[in-house]
């Protein structure tokens, strides 16, 4: 069974291992596996053949303060208000519309 990979990489586990141990020039490895000099460069560099992690360092809180929390249920509450009225007019309008007749 092959090792998956993400979309975007261009090398596997035992290319970057290939790369780690060889002692040949940058454009002699990116000639001989078809990748850019700036990848074997970079893998040359690490210590592993694992992919760095790409999220964040620490998860951010998602917990609201009382005063953000208190600021959302009412701007909440004022735009709801605002739709409930604006779709009564547009309800009533229709309703209002098809019995007049303009000669």
């Amino acid at each position: 069974m092959g090792q998956i990979r993400h979309g975007s990489a261009t090398t596997t586990h035992a290319v970057r291992a290939a790369i780690q141990r060889s002692q040949t020039s940058l454009a002699a490895l990116s000639k001989e596996f078809g990748i850019n000099p700036k990848t074997v460069a970079k893998w040359r560099k690490r210590q592993t053949v694992e992919d760095q992690k790409t999220g964040p360092k620490e998860p951010r809180s998602t917990v609201l303060s009382e005063t953000d929390e208190a600021m959302i249920v009412a701007f909440r509450r004022h735009t709801w208000r605002v739709r409930k009225t604006l779709w009564f007019w547009a309800c009533l309008c229709d309703s209002i519309t098809p019995a007049v007749s303009i000669r």
